[in-house]
């Protein structure tokens, strides 16, 4: 990169050094529970106490809360006495749910010379990157520029203005498998600083510059054409692994837009080939490891091409992707099976990642239990099955989920990802007996073996209670999406219910929604992400109902958007809005979630076909427009922008059912309407009685029975009808030539 060649030879000699320190495959020991003090150290130890850390709102930073280093959050007052002190600043950014930030928070940052050094030589910062999205974004950017590796945890050594001159990810205590620890590390950095600051900041200045310009280049305008959406839908197929599903041939990350639109181009019949990728790619994941198939829920991505070995943390924005893409496969093709992994998806959220009391979804839980561990409690020796399991259910379990003698896990060789490594009917015939009995056994098997984990000495990974608007915006669509296609009147509730707690206490008209809440009411501004998630499940939340407050909560949230995110000169929105710009970016790839301007361009243009209102289709246009030049060169990473202009220059059809909501036959319609498969498809209910007859899209029936009408907005729609199978007919049919 252009960034490294202006370094001087000493500055490259440790960037050398850092480029070394990658994430992934690192050897080392493994985190204590979240929380639990550095080794050695107990709270009322004499000699040290908690550090200020203790006091803060997220779990991570308080995780740290005993080590020895005199951390500060991320703010003014930091960057205040590193300018003070003339400090170079140490930037630690990681995640609760994060494996290899214990691993260095347990070994590196609780090691006594270490905590000497940053707090002699540096000013020290930690970081959530889950509280503080726009701040990991920016820094994972320039760390990248300089060193060529991103990830958590994210150590970057910073200016005491903030800017970056080197940068890693895990960086061990002492020097070990070819790289240097922080013990030699450390003093050089600030040695380096103090006899060369001058030429120093300079370079930092020229890489943030960099990087900014990097980070400008990256977006080109362009027009909107049906030969923009055939090449993209073409960079995207090129994406896919044809032999083993999902998108490239290394480590595996769900991609829930990439199977969307897959789905969406193969029903559609302009990449028929599509169609088989996506189911390809939902059956790969149902089946490998990626899935947690005795407690349930999928993990955060495969480290293996062959989706076998994840990291075993859970994230809420995965499994809310992953129920809407096994609903939509079990709609596109009626196929039970991914019907039943949405059940056991809902299972583990319902155990272990939401609040049934107030409403509203947990962030994450963690990939470890205790020191040494790495996904101990997700895998399986044949002797922990043998254990749990009668001899004839053991027999059948290890051989369905391929448990044997030698596994898959590198610190412990006994121990097995469960997949499925042979159907029941070819188990069945092995042992000779109804495959009828072998499933039962499998059924009853899994369940003892969670049960039998849940009870065990071996406690069960963190979970954090966070409840971040994005995630729940998403995870909230995600149910109503499987109440769309199962008509389970629960789940309908469960997202509702969810909806209204988020709306009460993240919400306030003209003010959008806050990023989070914690206990003793500190209160996170809310980002671009935040805002447009929720307005969607405002929307998805008005298409089941037929509640205008939702309507009007989503139209109020992207005005809030549109008054404080927009960018007037270019057009489309910034990551954070004005009032708390600290960084300023424009995202439209999904980089793990899906693109927030993407998702604003959708909710834009589905407000416009709900509302009428012009000014919405037009922001919409102009949000694609800012991206379309360079939109097709990010391949499957630009899937949710994919999606949102073919909905834009293809514009998906129209149910509006107008009848009284105390009519039965008013429901049987809407829910026609919404059980029917048609991707991108516009449900609304319209009560006359609620509604004025000028506010109606379209006429009530003479009679006051209850109809709907069809249409392809801007275009035509289909005569009136009274029948829920026209309905959904039209809805399946309805211009598709």
């Amino acid at each position: 990169m252009r960034g490294i060649n202006i370094l001087t030879s000493a500055v490259l000699v440790l960037l050398s050094v850092l480029a070394l320190a990658g994430r992934d495959g690192v050897p080392g020991v493994y985190a204590d529970e979240p929380g639990s003090p550095a080794p050695g150290l107990k709270q009322g130890d004499l000699n040290h106490k908690e550090n200020r850390l203790a006091l803060s709102a997220s779990p991570y930073l308080r995780s740290a809360r005993f080590q020895l280093i005199d951390w500060h959050e991320y703010g003014e007052e930091a960057f205040a006495l590193a300018r003070r002190l003339d400090r170079p600043i140490l930037l630690d950014i990681g995640a609760i749910w994060c494996h290899w930030c214990h691993v260095m928070d347990e070994e590196t940052y609780a090691d006594p010379e270490v905590a000497r050094l940053i707090n002699e030589y540096f000013v020290a910062i930690k970081v959530d990157m889950d509280q503080m999205p726009d701040i990991d974004r920016w820094y994972q950017n320039a760390v990248m520029a300089i060193s060529g590796h991103g990830g958590w945890p994210l150590t970057a050594f910073l200016t005491p203005d903030g800017k970056v001159f080197f940068g890693g990810t895990y960086f061990p205590a002492e020097d070990k498998w070819g790289r240097k620890g922080f013990r030699s590390l450390l003093p050089s950095i600030a040695t380096l600083y103090r006899e060369g600051k001058d030429e120093l900041l300079t370079q930092a200045e020229e890489m943030s510059r960099l990087v900014l310009a990097q980070q400008q280049a990256g977006l080109k305008a362009g027009e909107l054409s049906p030969e923009l959406l055939d090449s993209m839908a073409r960079h995207i197929a090129e994406d896919f692994d044809l032999d083993f599903g999902g998108f490239g041939t290394g480590t595996k990350f769900p991609s829930e837009s990439g199977v969307e639109f897959a789905l969406w181009r193969g029903f559609s019949g302009e990449n028929a080939g599509l169609l088989a990728r996506a189911l390809q790619t939902v059956d790969a994941m149902a089946e490998g490891g990626i899935r947690d198939h005795i407690m349930g829920g999928f993990f955060r991505y495969a480290m293996d091409r062959e989706w076998r070995v994840p990291h075993f943390e859970k994230m809420s924005y995965v499994n809310s992707g992953m129920l809407r893409n096994f609903a939509q496969a079990y709609a596109a093709t009626g196929n039970a099976a991914y019907k039943d992994i949405v059940e056991d998806i809902l299972g583990y959220i319902d155990r272990e990642a939401s609040d049934s009391q107030l409403g509203g979804f947990y962030a994450s839980q963690d990939a470890d239990v205790g020191r040494g561990d790495d996904g101990d409690f997700y895998t399986w020796t044949p002797a922990e099955v043998d254990a749990a399991l009668s001899p004839l259910e053991a027999k059948v379990i290890k051989r369905y989920y391929g448990i044997e003698v030698l596994g898959e896990m590198r610190h412990n060789r006994a121990k097995n990802v469960p997949r499925i490594s042979a159907a029941p009917e070819e188990i069945a015939g092995e042992l000779g007996m109804p495959t009828e009995e072998v499933i039962t056994l499998i059924n009853g098997g899994r369940e003892e073996m969670r049960e039998s984990r849940g009870s065990s000495t071996a406690t069960a990974p963190f979970v954090d209670k966070s409840k971040y608007s994005s995630r729940n915006g998403m995870m909230i669509s995600a149910f109503l999406e499987v109440y769309k296609f199962t008509g389970r009147e629960d789940i309908k509730k469960k997202a509702l219910k969810s909806l209204d707690f988020l709306l009460a206490n993240s919400y306030r008209r003209g003010e959008g929604v806050l990023h989070a809440t914690y206990p003793g009411g500190e209160r996170v501004p809310g980002f671009l992400d935040d805002n447009v998630q929720m307005s969607m499940a405002c929307l998805d939340a008005y298409e089941v109902s037929g509640y205008r407050f939702y309507l009007e909560a989503a139209e109020d949230i992207m005005g809030y958007c549109l008054d404080n995110f927009w960018d007037e000169g270019e057009g489309g929105f910034f990551d954070t809005a004005l009032a708390h710009r600290r960084f300023a970016r424009k995202p439209f790839e999904d980089v793990p979630t899906p693109g927030a301007n993407a998702v604003a361009a959708m909710i834009l243009d589905r407000l416009f076909y709900m509302t009428g209102r012009d000014e919405y289709r037009e922001r919409a246009g102009q949000t694609l427009r800012v991206y379309a030049g360079s939109a097709g060169k990010s391949g499957h990473f630009a899937s949710t922008y994919a999606l949102a202009l073919g909905y834009h220059i293809t514009p998906p059809p129209h149910a509006a059912v107008i009848g009284r909501k105390d009519d039965p036959d008013t429901w049987r319609l809407l829910k026609a309407a919404l059980g029917t498969y048609r991707p991108g498809k516009i449900v609304t209910l319209h009560d006359p009685i609620e509604e004025e007859d000028d506010d109606l899209p379209y006429p009530p029936s003479a009679d006051g029975t209850p109809v709907a009408y069809v249409c392809i907005p801007l275009e035509y729609c289909a005569p009136p009808t009274p029948e829920a199978s026209k309905v959904s007919e039209l809805l399946q049919t309805l211009g598709i030539e």
